[in-house]
């Protein structure tokens, strides 16, 4: 009996072993997703300022270079 409350309490079920695994696994692939989509958007998030600046600018009010 003994042996058996050992292995209720004490033991490692290699099932939850694998699960546990599995998990930190699938949270390391998401935090890593979410890693490069955050820098995806934020290349996205310049790239969409660079272009209203550009529109901003007038060119046919613009000032002529010096020559």
């Amino acid at each position: 009996m003994a042996k058996a409350l050992l292995g209720y309490v004490g033991g490692s079920d290699p099932r939850l072993l694998a699960e546990m695994r599995r998990l930190q696994q699938r949270v390391h692939d998401l935090e890593s997703e979410l890693g490069r989509i955050q820098a995806e958007n934020e290349a996205l998030t310049a790239a969409a300022s660079h272009d209203r600046i550009m529109e901003s600018i007038d060119a046919h009010q613009a000032e002529p270079a010096l020559t």
